[in-house]
């Protein structure tokens, strides 16, 4: 960070006290880099900085992960946030009515087929189809389904949705004015584009990480709307609580000087947003090695979709970062669990997450013993990237249980990183 501010001539007491932030933030960040830190230095020893940047333009170009869009529309929220959502919707003659770009129409209701609107000229409404809603984590987007929706397109009629803040949704109204975000607030989100994108028929709730965490709060706040029409739920490297115990796979001295200093430094990085994202860019390589570190398990990860994690997290602004950390050592969602005990559930993860172990996924488990447990071997945080056939076959399997895709389906071949799926 040092050397972007050596060229100015003039440093007013202002960004002085922001570089000292920063120096803090450098100091809490190093302790979580410490094991990335060391393979980044070699790669700095013998990579020239021109040849990495070439590298990642390459693999932006040859794997177009997160390319995939549907239908698009808009869900307010109860503070008036704006929510963006795609759907991808199925059509009566087996194809899909998901756009290959932003011109598809906002109105996803639109997407009927001729086969519809013949029966309803004899009285008769199609009933409403099982509609799959996928939930992100933490500084991602929708795009991180890219291989669950190449898979799944044509055979079921999915939503997929940006958290606050994130992705293509609009910043939290709230959060404007200083206020950071609870997962009771992400759960009303997740109604309100239920309300707006899958008003009728069955649902399937699908969520990563802080998606998980975000049905579980629909679940306390709206209990009718489990038991009256959600099918089944899958919950994807999550957490019902103690957030505030995970060590992320450091000595506990590390741990604990953490958990003192970062709420605070993610506040003080959240009000120095610009400087901040400056000093972000200057250390793209370092924060590549934590990514890696943080996101997958296995060593031969494709390098396209470790770049594709990356454009995905550097994508979600510091001051967003800041805004929901505080949600995570807050969680506490154990009592709600058992909404979910008279229904199919799917509980993954990987069982090298160091975000939310499997460990927590274990924990689910007990107040859901009827549940389906799976712990992906070499698998990290990420695991629907990392291993998308694994998480797809499972994922399959479930709405298959249930109806909402036919059991000669052919979902095997779809999520490969070994091929580019086609927009």
């Amino acid at each position: 960070m040092s050397e972007i501010g050596a060229g100015d001539a003039v440093t007013t007491a202002a960004t002085a006290v922001g570089w000292r932030r920063a120096g803090i933030a450098g100091a809490a960040i190093g302790v979580i880099a410490a094991g990335a830190a060391a393979g980044v230095a070699v790669e700095r020893l013998t990579v020239g900085r021109g040849m990495r940047r070439r590298a990642r333009l390459a693999l932006d170009a040859s794997g177009p992960y997160g390319s995939l869009r549907g239908l698009p529309g808009r869900a307010a929220a109860d503070d008036g946030t704006e929510l963006y959502y795609e759907v991808d919707e199925v059509e009566p003659d087996g194809g899909t009515g998901a756009g290959g770009g932003e011109s598809g129409t906002s109105d996803s209701a639109t997407a009927t087929g001729a086969g519809t609107r013949r029966r309803r000229l004899f009285g008769r409404k199609a009933p409403a189809p099982v509609t799959v809603v996928f939930s992100h984590g933490y500084c991602l987007s929708q795009d991180s389904w890219h291989f669950q929706r190449a898979a799944l397109r044509g055979l079921v009629r999915t939503v997929h949705w940006d958290q606050r803040s994130h992705g293509r949704s609009e910043r939290g109204r709230d959060q404007a004015d200083g206020v950071t975000v609870g997962i009771d607030q992400l759960g009303r989100d997740l109604k309100a584009v239920i309300d707006a994108a899958a008003p009728e028929g069955r649902l399937v709730l699908v969520g990563h990480s802080m998606g998980g965490m975000t049905m579980m709060a629909l679940a306390e706040q709206y209990p009718q709307l489990i038991r009256d029409r959600v099918a089944a739920v899958a919950f994807v490297g999550t957490s019902s609580g103690k957030l505030g115990e995970v060590s992320f796979g450091l000595p506990i001295a590390g741990v604990n000087a953490v958990r003192r200093v970062l709420p605070g430094v993610l506040r003080a990085l959240g009000s120095q947003a610009e400087l901040v994202e400056r000093g972000r860019r200057a250390t793209a390589d370092l924060f590549a090695g934590l990514i890696k570190r943080y996101s997958f398990g296995s060593r031969d990860v494709d390098p396209a979709v470790e770049r594709f994690a990356e454009r995905l997290i550097e994508s979600t602004p510091i001051d967003v970062v800041a805004e929901f950390y505080p949600a995570f050592t807050e969680h506490d969602k154990s009592h709600v669990l058992p909404a979910f005990r008279d229904l199919p559930v799917l509980i993954l993860a990987g069982d090298k997450d160091l975000v939310t172990p499997s460990s927590h996924s274990e924990a689910i488990a007990d107040h859901l013993p009827d549940a389906e447990l799976v712990i992906v071997p070499d698998a990290g945080h990420l695991v629907m990237l990392e291993h998308p056939e694994t998480v797809t076959d499972r994922l399959a399997d479930l709405l298959v249980r249930v109806g909402a895709v036919p059991a000669a389906a052919n979902v095997g071949g779809h999520g490969s990183t070994a091929q580019q799926p086609g927009g």
